[in-house]
């Protein structure tokens, strides 16, 4: 019996369909099967190798490292060669011996420039990854195999750069696929990863939880749909003191809302694993702005964010100083026209850190000081320090503006931070503005909510968020640290990748609250990051261990 047109082609669609995902399973596993390597010996030279993974500095002398990478390609081991050498054609051969035949994989940087080595000198090469890695500040890389016969072999292609990926053996079947990775030059500039670079690590990620600390659910959470975004975490004997800004928002209205209805807490623990709500500090009003600009008529502590609590010895009790914004529903950034307040703990001692809190008054604000690079979004964070006898703070601007003109709503891109100085941590403070510039030093587009303290050998270290991958955003994604000699020059930010040893439940890392001391060298970080599979914000915690030695070899680099 034969089937009629109409369900003899929905059989054949069905079949059609049946073949299309086996076949698409069968790419999918392919693309996750790593590809087994073949043991090398590089011969005669000081030249390094590295494990082909993200963040691995592919160069010596330089912060190139990988972002992103086909999966076939990890846990190969790659050669690390020196750039300057190869960019100018001033590199000798290598001499590499094989045991076995193999085929070596080598990355072209998709750029007709002379600094880069052409494919077409490479002999006998097979394209079998096109746009396959991505190396920070350098052109698309697409990946070829060149076949080696068992012995030494010498591989001088010429002037130019290029990067040497893994050796795989010559029975590997290598199958072409466009991976479709982004150009490395969106990131730009290149960054120092911690135990990927040339340079020694100061931190050492020695664990933590693999899961987060606090998650939508948990006890304390039931009032929070959006979960928690910055703030500080202190500790005052055994207990851990948090201050998260909570994207409380309001059941039944959509996420967008979690951003403005937002509320300080106070949350403890004893071991900065298991959380406990203490109390609401403030709460924000939640109210839109009617007005484009910085107006008097507009509510401006519409949203509240950033609490930071410093204990004031001098006075025996705890201030905070927290962030009160405008919020204008249309205009980007909603968040605009930052204030920094000050408050003050009702309860003396230093176990008077959980209030009530008293507000004081406005500590830093928009005004005739303020610079362009400020933006609509400044004055955005405060954190304050002391050095000697003289008080200074981070203080932070977003979305700027390129002149006064471009006031109230033409604003770029870029977070920025300056220093502030004080005699007192009362105030008056007053903006430094050395050059009108912001401090670029530390990463010329972001940096964001720096908490400061000092290391056992008096360098000034700053932990800070680091900037996402996503977004459109091309930055580290990871927590950073700049370090400083005398509080007010900082270096070079270097980042911290603790996905290295807890399981990277996140997608985008957002805000560190802390490097808490706790002996032996170890220290504390609570962290707040993105999964972008859910509505709420989690937050997670990491354990790093100092390395002494390189602590006093930075403090002699600084100037």
């Amino acid at each position: 019996m034969f089937l009629n047109n109409t369900k003899y082609n929905s059989f054949l669609r069905k079949v059609f369909l049946l073949m299309f995902l086996v076949c698409f399973q069968f790419s999918v596993l392919a693309q996750n099967q790593t590809w087994k390597p073949a043991s090398f010996e590089v011969l005669k030279s000081n030249y390094k190798t590295f494990k082909t993974s993200q963040y691995a500095h592919v160069f010596s002398g330089s912060k190139h490292n990988i972002v992103r990478l086909a999966t076939e390609l990890q846990g190969l081991t790659g050669v690390e060669l020196p750039l300057e050498q190869y960019k100018k054609g001033t590199n000798g051969p290598i001499k590499l011996k094989f045991n076995e035949s193999v085929q070596v994989l080598v990355g072209i940087f998709q750029e007709n420039n002379s600094e880069y080595l052409p494919a077409d000198k490479l002999p006998n090469a097979k394209l079998i990854l096109e746009k396959g890695v991505t190396i920070t500040g350098l052109p698309s890389v697409n990946v070829y195999a060149i076949s080696f016969s068992k012995g030494t072999q010498i591989i001088n292609p010429g002037k130019g750069l290029f990067v040497i990926l893994g050796v795989v053996k010559s029975s590997q079947k290598l199958e072409f696929r466009n991976a479709e990775f982004p150009d490395g030059k969106l990131w730009n500039p290149t960054f120092i990863v911690e135990g990927f670079s040339d340079e020694k690590p100061l931190f050492e990620i020695i664990g933590g939880e693999n899961k987060p600390v606090i998650d939508q659910g948990m006890s304390g959470t039931e009032e929070i749909q959006g979960g928690f975004e910055g703030g500080r975490v202190v500790k005052v004997g055994d207990t851990y003191h948090m201050f998260p800004t909570e994207r409380a928002g309001e059941k039944g209205v959509e996420m967008y809302y979690d951003r403005v209805k937002t509320k300080i807490g106070h949350w403890t623990s004893k071991d900065a694993i298991h959380w406990k709500r203490e109390s609401t500090i403030y709460q924000a009003s939640g109210v839109y702005a009617i007005t484009e600009d910085d107006n008097p008529m507009n509510d401006r502590r519409s949203a509240i964010w950033s609490y930071m609590p410093v204990f004031n010895e001098k006075a025996n009790k705890w201030y905070g100083y927290y962030l009160a914004y405008t919020v204008h529903k249309e205009i980007e950034p909603n968040h605009s026209f930052g204030r920094i307040w000050r408050c003050e703990s009702t309860v003396d001692g230093i176990n008077g850190i959980g209030g009530p809190y008293k507000d004081v008054g406005i500590i830093m604000e928009p005004g005739l000081d303020s610079q362009p690079w400020e933006g609509r979004q400044g004055v955005a964070s405060f954190f304050p320090y002391k050095v000697g006898d003289k008080y200074f703070g981070f203080y932070s601007g977003a979305f700027p503006f390129a002149s006064w003109a471009d006031y109230p709503k033409k604003s770029g891109k870029g977070w920025f931070v300056a220093l502030a100085e004080s005699n007192s941590l009362e105030g008056p403070w007053k903006r430094l503005n050395r050059g009108l510039e912001p401090i670029k030093t530390i990463h010329p587009q972001f940096v964001e909510n720096p908490i400061v303290s000092q290391l056992p050998n008096g360098l000034y270290i700053a932990i800070f968020d680091g900037g996402p991958d996503g977004w459109g955003h091309h930055l580290p994604n990871m927590i950073g640290y700049t370090l400083s000699k005398d509080g007010i020059n900082w270096g070079e930010a270097h980042y911290l990748p603790i996905e290295t040893k807890v399981n990277k439940w996140w997608d985008i890392m957002r805000t560190p609250l802390c490097l808490i001391p706790e002996g032996n060298d170890v220290y504390t970080i609570v962290y707040n990051a993105i999964d972008l599979k859910k509505r709420f914000h989690p937050t997670g915690m990491v354990k790093v261990k100092l390395n002494k030695d390189v602590m006093e070899s930075r403090l002699k680099e600084l100037k």
